[in-house]
């Protein structure tokens, strides 16, 4: 009895241990010891919400369902460059056969590539290319100058009645390349058609730094606001929080977003944000765990994928690019619903039921 007792206690030891680690490690199917590939699943933080709800358990769903030996070794950063450094490290002395990178920092994130290639890991560019890397085997992700471009014409759209409009542009994260495409898309729209009175890049995509900004903007603006170019939803939240807060009425000046976050669905069908972009995160993740399956069994990226070149800096990396689309009030049925992305029951609870009838969900 005692040494059943000691057995319990230290069972519950190495449990508790292991739940503390930094990283996670779950299983995509049955192990079946030597023979079976682990893939790393490095993603970059949980502010913005599609991370931990969507691009993991539909990456470890895929992964499963394509191969049942498959062990998945995931890691969330949570914003922290150094931090995602040593999951990658933990992940390749644990033996992965390939990794799936979504940056914290696109340049830091050189060195991971590197260090891969040495060990000869093929390396996922998952939705934010690494720059300067020539360890980077192929990206998948969308094109995120189209991303911009979108976002400036719907809110260019929304600006349509007013004369020589007056805007602040929210970008993202100074450290993610994606937002650099962005910002740049918005521009190549905007440019010369509205007067960008003040514009800010949100460090981490950080939605309370999203909305000091946008308070600092309004206090200098005297609450003279046309509209606002918010990179994502999360900053979006933000400067429709500093709006509020700054005694704004409804109807808001129109304000873009990204991600189609349910919180930024729901906005946008109540008549707070304007738009948003809907990146289908599935195919994306599915795409992902297929590239990431096959280089993991060395048999190569798949035909009929990533055939299309982005340049990191470095090298012409193999990409699989996806289209994005733009959302507003008007098809948000066909869209988001259609696709199962966000159920109508989960959209219309009982505070957005009336504006979920007059938007015809």
């Amino acid at each position: 009895m005692r040494f059943g007792r000691i057995a319990t206690v230290l069972a519950v030891v190495a449990a508790m241990t292991a739940s503390a680690c930094g990283g996670s490690s779950s299983s995509s199917g049955s192990s079946s010891g030597g023979g079976a590939k682990k893939i790393a699943l490095l993603l970059p933080e949980s502010k913005t919400a599609r991370y931990e709800s969507k691009d993991r358990p539909l990456f470890e769903a895929k992964v499963k369902s394509l191969c049942s030996d498959c062990q998945v070794l995931y890691s969330n950063a949570n914003q922290d460059a150094a931090a995602q450094q040593s999951q990658a490290d933990a992940a390749l002395t644990n033996g992965a056969n390939v990794l799936v990178l979504d940056a914290v920092d696109g340049k830091a994130a050189a060195a991971i590539a590197q260090k891969a290639k040495q060990q000869k890991v093929p390396v996922v560019s998952y939705d934010r290319l690494i720059q300067n890397a020539n360890g980077v085997d192929v990206y998948i992700s969308f094109d995120n100058h189209k991303v911009g471009q979108l976002q400036g014409q719907a809110l260019l759209q929304g600006l349509a009645s007013k004369p020589d409009p007056t805007i602040v542009m929210i970008n993202g994260s100074p450290t993610d390349a994606n937002a650099a495409q962005f910002k740049a898309g918005a521009h190549s729209v905007l440019d010369g058609k509205v007067k960008i009175a003040k514009e800010y890049d949100t460090p981490d995509w950080s939605p309370d730094q999203a909305q000091n900004e946008a308070q600092q903007a309004l206090t200098a603006l005297g609450n003279k606001v046309d509209g606002v170019y918010a990179a994502n939803d999360g900053t979006a939240g933000g400067a429709i929080a500093a709006m509020k807060a700054a005694g704004i009425k409804a109807p808001f000046p129109p304000v873009t977003g990204q991600d189609a976050e349910l919180a930024g669905i729901q906005r946008v069908v109540v008549g707070e944000q304007y738009m948003t972009v809907y990146k289908a995160i599935k195919p994306e993740a599915e795409g992902a765990a297929e590239l990431a399956v096959s280089l993991a069994q060395g048999k190569g990226l798949p035909s009929g994928m990533a055939k299309s070149k982005q340049n990191n800096g470095t090298t012409d990396v193999p990409s699989e690019l996806l289209t994005p689309v733009a959302v507003t009030k008007q098809n948000v049925n066909d869209t988001v619903v259609k696709d199962g992305f966000w159920p109508k029951d989960q959209i219309c609870t009982a505070q957005y039921a009336d504006a979920c009838k007059a938007a015809g969900l």
